[in-house]
């Protein structure tokens, strides 16, 4: 039997400012540990590990565990409820701040994460080459349901569009505040990402100043979010860029013009980005690209 985490008043004290919140609950922990669906030949990277409590139900199921730790006192605490167990040689325990290291090759990430690091912590991971199978990731409950809210939901917006583009996004359980230690100030969920592979063939960088600039007013039709001056210039002078890196003659005109063409052609001069799917802001970015107007 794996070593219990130490009894509460003789381990470490959590610092919530570095988003510590163990989780306490063994039934949640071998839940999420079974939705990841974890090979034996699988190399699972956890991040924040904490004490433990996740990592020691990992082990014994996977070839290794990469753990990413920022904490020297999380650090030690793991090390010495692992080091004495059957799996010490199955840990690799990575002393650093996860948004400053390279991660390393993995096929499963499973993690209860620093809320404050959710968003950048995201799209570290859904970038990562080599494409690994999937992430269990521990979330805010509202931001996880952004994560997964459709088109026309209050809650769709740029971060959903954005996720959804390169991953596959799925609720799979929501966590209450009490299976914590110490319990959060907010409810949680674990979402499950599973990147999309092959990508979708577009700029990342570009798609994101486009959606960046459609969801500053997600409820405005898209002919009244880009009439905008601080947009145009913007667009106006990215267009000269371009022109004059591919040696082409800029076309005569202005850019509202120009905008208010591919919005006719595209028909979605009056359409709302809260409104709108993956699938209309993939048109829209094309007729952009095809007029020489880029976002990057």
């Amino acid at each position: 039997m794996p070593p219990e985490e130490p009894a509460k008043g003789k381990g470490s004290n959590f610092l919530t400012a570095l988003g510590q919140h163990i989780l306490k609950n063994p039934l949640i922990v071998k839940a999420i540990v079974d939705k990841a669906a974890i090979k034996a030949s699988d190399t699972v990277l956890e991040i924040g590990p904490g004490t433990g409590n996740l990592t020691m139900q990992l082990l014994p199921v996977c070839k290794k565990v990469i753990a990413i730790e920022f904490d020297p006192r999380m650090v030690a605490e793991l090390t010495k409820r692992v080091q004495t167990t059957e799996f010490a040689s199955k840990l690799q325990i990575i002393h650093s701040d996860v948004m400053k290291v390279d991660l390393p090759f993995f096929d499963v990430c499973v993690a209860n994460i620093p809320y404050q690091i959710s968003s950048p912590l995201t799209f570290k991971l859904l970038t990562h080459r080599p494409f690994y199978r999937c992430a269990l990731l521990m979330y805010q409950r509202e931001f996880a349901l952004r994560l997964v809210a459709k088109p026309g939901s209050d809650l769709w917006c740029r971060l959903s569009l954005n996720s959804q583009l390169l991953a596959r996004c799925d609720h799979i359980m929501k966590v209450g505040k009490n299976n914590f230690r110490p319990p959060p100030k907010v409810e949680s969920s674990v979402i499950r990402l599973e990147p999309r592979n092959p990508p979708p063939p577009v700029n990342f960088l570009e798609w994101d100043g486009l959606v960046r600039i459609c969801f500053s007013r997600k409820n405005k039709t898209l002919r009244a979010v880009f009439n905008n001056k601080p947009t145009l210039e913007m667009l106006q002078n990215n267009y000269l860029t371009y022109c004059s890196l591919n040696n082409e003659k800029p076309e005569p005109g202005k850019m509202l013009d120009k905008i208010k063409k591919i919005l006719d052609e595209t028909e979605l001069g009056d359409a709302r980005s809260s409104k709108l799917t993956q699938d209309d802001f993939l048109k829209l970015l094309g007729a952009f690209n095809e007029h020489g107007i880029h976002f990057n």
